[in-house]
């Protein structure tokens, strides 16, 4: 098979190829952006297998970066872009189920591709944009199928964690899993315990927000893999409810995490909890959580002002993106509008600060500045008062006479 019109991405980086090749070497592109050509699918980064060392490579151009030379990895910059040329290899001894303990450098494109995850990923494309298929990647891309190269037991057996981009891929191109492979799967299962738990966020976030999440979940299931996640295994009642979901697709981690959250039934404490054990950022547990709230109050009673303006807009279109997954019925329209309409929509629109209220001699410095901005900035956001200083001094003065007289 021979690409005759190639995406501009490999166009702008043929003269690196041309240039280890007129050096006397092989070179020849590699991986996911030569799958997903073939597929019409947008590509991402390019990368480049050769025969030459990275020594060689070194000499070969002017600007180069050392970004994996332990394991061949070398990054040419070439005209503003930089492309990572890997030296043909061979890797043994996965004693952790995941890195090789050893890794040999070699001149064969056949040894190196062996190595590969998945035929599909295991094509390599020449300059010109003739592509070399030694297991039949090719076929399994027409039959819509991820297939192991060749016995998936030592594959999974070698990097556990390419169990989980198998149901990665499946889900994110809509492909069904070779049944060796997937017999394969279940059998090493639990050899995903023993991945680092970020590894395998990635994935899942991943696999997530593919064109068939709710196969990936189901697949996650059918091989026992949702057993070797953290906590997945407790809640298999939640993970059901988004299997039997229409079909649905989420745009970023938050909405992930916000879905799952949403089905497990978690409280605020249980999300923070969830998400420590898959290893996941601050930003990322404290979007979640609101993002359930915001859900909740949708299904109970609609939004109210303060959880507007608390979601913010960002995250009101993510809980959006949440509930059209949930097939919950709202009026996405009607709940921006009501944001815009709020009358801040962030606590440095507050028309006064706790220097303005030291100043005016109503508090000194201390915890009850935030307590009375609090209670500012809720009366201004249910529109009980105009955001103007005079108006939020005077009503700061009221509420510490009342709490003083026992009023409050």
């Amino acid at each position: 098979m021979k690409i005759q019109n190639l995406p501009n991405e490999f166009e702008m980086a043929r003269p690196v190829l041309q240039t280890i090749e007129s050096a006397g070497f092989e070179a020849y592109f590699v991986g996911g952006s030569v799958r997903d050509t073939i597929l019409g699918l947008p590509i991402h980064d390019v990368d480049i297998a050769a025969s030459a060392y990275p020594a060689e490579i070194k000499e070969l151009f002017k600007r180069t970066v050392d970004t994996g030379i332990e394991h061949g990895t070398v990054m040419v910059l070439d005209h503003g872009n930089g492309y990572e040329v890997t030296t043909f290899r061979t890797e043994s001894g996965y004693q952790d189920y995941r890195r090789p303990d050893q890794v040999t450098f070699i001149r064969s494109l056949d040894e190196d591709l062996k190595r590969r995850d998945f035929t599909i990923n295991a094509l390599a494309m020449r300059e010109d944009g003739e592509v070399i298929d030694l297991f039949n990647g090719l076929t399994d891309l027409k039959r819509r199928l991820i297939r192991a190269v060749g016995d998936a037991n030592v594959r999974f057996n070698e990097d556990a964690l390419r169990m989980m981009r198998a149901v990665r891929f499946a889900s994110k191109l809509d492909f069904s899993i070779d049944p060796d492979t997937m017999s394969a799967i279940t059998t090493h299962s639990h050899l995903l315990a023993k991945i680092a738990v970020e590894r395998i966020y990635t994935e899942f976030v991943k696999m997530m927000m593919g064109s068939k999440p709710r196969l990936g979940l189901q697949d996650m299931c059918n091989t026992k893999m949702i057993d070797y996640v953290p906590e997945f295994k407790n809640y298999l009642p939640g993970i059901k409810k988004i299997i039997a979901l229409p079909e649905f697709r989420l745009k970023n981690e938050f909405q992930v995490w916000g879905l799952i959250s949403f089905s497990f039934g978690l409280n605020h404490k249980q999300i923070s909890e969830l998400l420590k054990r898959w290893k996941a950022a601050n930003q990322t547990i404290e979007a979640t959580q609101k993002i359930v709230t915001a859900l909740r109050e949708l299904v109970a009673h609609g939004l109210n002002s303060m959880t507007l303006f608390n979601t913010g807009q960002s995250l009101l279109g993510d809980t959006m993106g949440v509930a059209r997954a949930l097939n919950i019925s709202v009026d996405e329209t009607k709940v921006m509008q009501r944001y815009d309409q709020l009358p801040i929509k962030n606590v440095h629109e507050l028309a006064i600060n706790g220097g303005d209220l030291i100043k005016a001699g109503v508090l000194k410095p201390g915890p009850e500045l935030g307590r009375i901005l609090k209670q500012l900035q809720s009366v201004v956001i249910n529109g009980e008062l105009n955001n103007d200083q005079p108006t939020l001094l005077e009503h700061a003065r009221v509420i510490l006479s009342h709490e003083r007289k026992g009023e409050i």
